[in-house]
């Protein structure tokens, strides 16, 4: 019984790794993709609209409604000790530094990354990227170095929104609703929000962008080779959860090891 754990244990550490390193040789092949000759302009465009422009009504609605609930519950917690004036830098520090990118990351990892695995999966299983194969189409340069740039692009952009709509629903509760004086709440932003805070919500969502992507879409490429995910729709479907869930994982996890760096 204990040899049979420990052949347990090495089995999975061995796929485990292969699984990494595969994963790493998809990584290098989407970005030579995005070098080569001819450059797909157009299908950059339609994957910004599908990526970009399909998620901008959900992420201004979780945008308004998340400085809303700050508002709130920040002039909650600084009335107690007669700060209420500090709300806005309150909410804009919070909006910017952690929660802009980590909640649009993980809305357009659900609305949007879920799709491209899903749709990768079912290529792959149809045998779609056998046949771009077989008529010399790489199919990195083809189909996935395009969603690959578009979600680096987009998710800044949509996180920038995420944080200006934000800020507007802070102020709606904590000055509208609340009688917050307006001219602090803009003050302690403007005083308390650095290029510094700027740049790391920026170099936080880049690199979101470049999880969700490629965890995204590689869990797709490989669907086949995932253990245990099963064969036809049952396979694409297991294996888009996988790629969901392990992308919300690892935007949590390097979120705190950047502000661990950063802070």
């Amino acid at each position: 019984m204990i040899v049979r754990a420990i052949e347990q244990l090495g089995a999975g550490t061995l796929y485990h790794v292969r699984d990494l390193g595969r994963m790493a040789g998809f990584l290098g092949y989407t970005l030579a993709g995005c070098f080569k000759r001819p450059f797909r302009l157009g299908e950059l465009v339609r994957q910004l609209r599908q990526i970009g422009v399909n998620s901008t009504p959900l992420i201004l609605f979780i945008g308004l409604f998340t400085g809303m609930v700050l508002g709130l519950q920040g002039y909650y917690t600084l009335s107690k000790v007669g700060m209420e004036g500090t709300l806005g830098m309150l909410v804009s520090l919070s909006l910017i530094r952690e929660l802009g990118p980590v909640l649009t990351a993980l809305m357009v990892t659900g609305r949007a990354g879920s799709a491209m695995c899903a749709e990768l999966g079912i290529m792959r299983n149809s045998e779609q990227f056998d046949a771009l194969e077989c008529m010399a189409i790489d199919p990195f340069r083809y189909l996935i170095s395009p969603k690959f740039l578009a979600t680096i692009i987009a998710l800044p952009i949509l996180t920038t929104m995420f944080d200006l709509i934000g800020i507007f629903g802070g102020y709606l509760s904590g000055v509208v609703l609340l009688g917050v004086n307006p001219g602090a709440y803009m003050n302690g932003i403007e005083v308390k929000v650095l290029n510094e805070d700027i740049s790391l919500g920026i170099y936080k969502s880049l690199a979101f962008g470049l999880l969700v992507v490629w965890i995204c879409t590689g869990r797709g490429y490989f669907v086949q080779q995932i253990k245990n995910a099963g064969f036809g729709a049952e396979g694409v479907s297991r294996v888009t959860t996988q790629a969901v869930v392990y992308t919300s994982i690892a935007v949590l996890l390097w979120n705190y090891l950047i502000t661990a760096v950063f802070i």
